[in-house]
């Protein structure tokens, strides 16, 4: 293991949280250290459309776009460093992270970007078709569905509110359910029984995703009924995987406030975490939006709190000079 790196400021995930962070940080002078982390670029880098990230009048690619935001970090000064934080000890300042390469920072301030991932229903098919037929964002691909007919796979909120989005683009969305019921809130329910576009298919699990390979792109699903076991084939131009999100967060488990899903708590309104220097922004937090541009927004926020952190304390030590006590314990008395 190499000796401890002080730093400034440590940023761990390199998403559009992340990045950001970064180019914020490095423009205030505080040579942040980003930790790229397992997936450098985050849930982008296996979006291919990217229609709604603001500046851009055409469509772009999602690996591209991530690319571009690497590029601007560093070009301002931050360091990015292709390694994975495996353990993080938060009791106390400066902030200890141990990477797998050995290598230790000691983090004045820590941003914590790691984001989340959409759960997938774990089939070959599924993995074949994503980015080209196959989504787990509503939001981001919805627009390219207008007049065409799709299905979402799930029960829960995120499911039926995925659903009733769709329905302002596609001609027809059909839900399909593994049980005879959904989990999700009875208001949400009750819309989507109320609207025509939409079809629920009960007791039903999605057995391949069918398409073409030359232009790669979706065609139908196949479909197990889970009581009966027959199987049978339905048609569509898309397939939205809506049976949930999992945060990155596990690094901070006992250490940081989480809510039931795992999301990190932070302060309303801010991404201030319970502990002082500690701020989370992005996916990781945010479980309602979960969007590239208001992940890189709090990204933002997240290293504006930064710098006046340690302005704060900065401005403390200089008024506060140390005891005769304090120096002989750091050995400069």
């Amino acid at each position: 293991m190499s000796e401890p790196r002080s730093v400034r400021c440590a940023i761990i995930g390199s998403g559009p949280a992340g990045y950001t962070a970064a180019v914020y940080a490095a423009r205030a002078l505080l040579e942040p250290v980003l930790i790229a982390g397992l997936e450098p670029g985050g849930q982008l880098t296996i979006t291919t459309d990217v229609e709604n990230y603001p500046g851009f009048a055409e469509v772009i690619q999602g690996p591209w776009l991530m690319e571009q935001m690497k590029a601007q970090a560093e070009h301002v000064g931050a360091e990015i460093m292709n390694d994975i934080v495996i353990e993080a000890d938060l009791s106390s300042r400066p902030f200890r992270l141990t990477c797998d390469s050995g290598a230790v920072l000691l983090a004045e301030t820590l941003v914590i970007s790691t984001g989340a991932q959409a759960k997938w229903l774990g089939i070959e098919s599924e993995k074949t078709f994503q980015g080209f037929g196959v989504s787990a964002c509503a939001t981001c691909d919805g627009f390219f569905y207008r007049g065409k007919e799709v299905i979402v796979v799930g029960g829960g909120n995120t499911a039926v509110e995925e659903a009733l989005f769709l329905t302002s683009f596609a001609s027809k969305v059909t839900v399909v359910h593994r049980r005879d019921e959904f989990r999700a809130e009875r208001i949400l329910q009750n819309r989507l029984f109320a609207n025509p576009k939409i079809e629920v298919i009960w007791n039903t699990a999605i057995e391949a995703v069918l398409g073409t390979d030359n232009p790669r792109g979706v065609t139908g699903v196949a479909l197990r009924n889970l009581k009966t076991d027959r199987l049978t084939e339905v048609s569509c131009d898309g397939v939205f995987i809506a049976i949930g999100h999992a945060p990155s967060s596990q690094l901070f488990k006992d250490q940081l406030e989480m809510n039931a899903g795992g999301y990190l708590k932070v302060k309303p309104g801010t991404v201030s975490t319970a502990i002082p220097g500690v701020f989370a922004a992005g996916d990781v937090t945010d479980d309602v939006y979960r969007q590239a541009v208001t992940a890189a927004g709090m990204g933002c926020m997240a290293a504006l709190e930064a710098v006046r952190f340690l302005a704060e304390e900065d401005h403390k030590k200089a008024h506060h000079p140390i005891t005769h006590t304090e120096a002989k314990k750091i050995g400069v008395w």
